[in-house]
C-alpha cells in the first residue's frame, strides 16, 4: 500500500512527518516536490534585507524526512482515481494521498502586472526585490501592491533599507484597511506600525494595470514607480487547473485524497471559511494525517461495510503575528502587543516551527540571527 503526499510546504512537510510516525508497517510513504528543500515562507521577507537568513529558513527534505522523496512537478491530480501525473508524463498511483501543493501569486489578468511586478514566493524573488531596491536613488518610489501579511512585511523591510535615501515606499490596498482579513484591533496596530516605519499607506486603492514606469490605479490615475512588488492574492496550483477547490471539515478532496493548506479552500466544522495561512495549514495537516491513517487502516482491514469516521478540522489559532521592519505586531487572544515583545514572540514561533519539523540547527541559527546574539550570548540564553 502506498500513501502519497504531493507537495512539501507547511502542510505537506507537517503531514509527512506525522505519517512517518503513525503509518503501520508495510505501508510506503512517498513525498513529491519540485524542490529538494522546504522554505519557511513566512520568514521570506527577511531575506530582502538580510540575505544571510536564506540558509536558516531553507530545510533540506532528506534531512528531515525518512521516506521516499521524489523530485518532480505535479502537473495533474485525479483525486478520485488516486493518480498524480508528474512532469507531464509519469504517473504515480496511490491508495491514500494528500494534495499539499500550495498556491501561486494571482495576477488577475491585470495588464502589465505579471510582466512588471516581482512577487514574493521564492528566494530568487526576495533577492531580486533587494537588488532592485538597492539600485533606487533619491526621489524614486517603490510600490507594494497588496496589504495582506506578505505585503505588510515586505513594505516594512524596504522602509528599513532606505539608509538615508529619499525613497518613497508605498503600500496599496484595495480594501478599506490593511490586513483586511484580520480583526480590527490588529489592523489598526499594523497600520500604525507601518506609518511609524515611514511607509505611505494607501487603502481603498486598487490596481488596474502597470507598465515599466507607472502603475495605473482603479480611478485611472497613474502612480510613478521605479519598483513594483506584487503580493495581491493567491491562485491554485496548475495541477489543480489554477483552482483552489473547496473541501469540508474532513478535508476530503476525493475518494481517498485529502486537500490541505493553500492548495484548497477549507471550510471548517462550523461552516466558516478558513484563511490561507501557515498556522492553519499546519493544523489542517495534523487532522489530515489522522484521517489518512484511518483510511489506511480501513483498507488494510479489507474495507468493511462501514467507512471510518473521519476527524473534522476546526479553525482555532492562538493569534496572529506580522513583522513591520524592526517592529512587529502580535495579537494573542484579545491583546495586541507591539515592539520587542512581539518581535521575540515572532522569532520564537519561527524557531518553534523549525524545531517541530526536525530542523533544530536551523531553529538555533534563526534565533541567533533574529535576536542578534553571538555564540556566547546564545549559550547563556540556552
Amino acid at each position: 500500500m502506498r500513501v502519497a503526499v504531493l507537495g512539501a510546504g507547511y502542510a505537506g512537510l507537517t503531514l509527512a512527518r506525522k505519517l512517518e510516525q503513525t503509518l503501520p508497517d508495510g505501508v510506503s510513504l512517498v513525498v513529491v516536490d519540485e524542490q529538494e528543500s522546504h522554505l519557511v515562507q513566512h520568514e521570506l521577507h527577511r531575506v530582502v534585507r538580510r540575505p544571510s537568513l536564506a540558509d536558516e529558513i531553507t530545510v533540506d527534505l532528506d534531512e528531515v524526512l525518512d521516506c521516499e522523496i521524489r523530485r518532480a512537478a505535479v502537473t495533474d491530480v485525479d483525486a478520485d482515481a488516486g493518480v498524480a501525473t508528474l512532469d507531464g508524463s509519469e504517473t504515480l498511483s496511490y491508495d491514500v494521498g494528500a494534495v499539499c501543493l500550495g498556491a501561486r501569486t494571482a495576477f488577475y489578468d491585470l495588464p502589465g502586472v505579471r510582466e512588471h511586478a516581482t512577487p514574493l514566493k521564492r528566494l530568487d524573488h526576495a533577492r531580486e526585490i533587494r537588488e532592485r531596491f538597492l539600485d533606487l536613488g533619491d526621489g524614486d518610489r517603490a510600490v507594494v501592491g497588496g496589504a495582506g501579511l506578505s505585503g505588510v512585511q515586505v513594505a516594512g523591510e524596504l522602509a528599513e533599507m532606505r539608509d538615508g535615501r529619499d525613497v518613497d515606499v508605498v503600500l496599496l490596498e484595495q480594501e478599506a484597511q490593511v490586513a483586511p482579513s484580520f480583526p480590527p484591533s490588529f489592523q489598526d496596530a499594523v497600520h500604525d506600525a507601518l506609518v511609524d516605519a515611514g511607509v505611505t499607506v494607501r487603502t481603498g486603492t486598487g490596481v488596474r494595470g502597470a507598465d515599466a514606469e507607472a502603475i495605473t490605479l482603479n480611478d485611472g490615475t497613474e502612480l510613478e514607480a521605479a519598483q513594483f512588488v506584487w503580493t495581491g492574492g493567491i491562485t491554485g496550483s496548475p495541477a489543480m487547473g489554477d483552482d483552489r477547490p473547496v473541501v469540508r471539515a474532513d478535508l476530503r478532496l476525493g475518494d481517498a485524497t485529502f486537500g490541505v493548506g493553500d492548495a484548497v479552500r477549507v471550510v471548517d466544522g462550523d461552516g466558516e471559511a478558513v484563511p490561507a495561512s501557515a498556522s492553519a495549514a499546519i493544523r489542517e495537516a495534523r487532522v489530515a494525517a489522522d484521517n489518512a491513517r484511518a483510511l489506511v487502516d480501513h483498507r488494510m482491514d479489507g474495507e468493511g461495510e462501514f467507512r471510518p469516521r473521519l476527524a473534522r478540522y476546526q479553525f482555532d489559532v492562538p493569534g496572529w503575528l506580522v513583522s513591520v521592519g524592526d517592529d512587529a505586531v502580535a495579537k494573542v487572544g484579545p491583546s495586541v502587543v507591539t515592539g520587542p515583545a512581539a518581535l521575540a514572540l515572532k522569532t520564537t514561533v519561527g524557531a518553534g516551527y523549525l524545531g517541530s519539523v526536525g530542523a533544530v540547527e536551523n531553529a538555533v541559527d534563526l534565533v541567533r540571527e533574529e535576536l542578534h546574539l553571538d555564540d556566547g550570548a546564545l549559550e547563556e540564553e540556552r
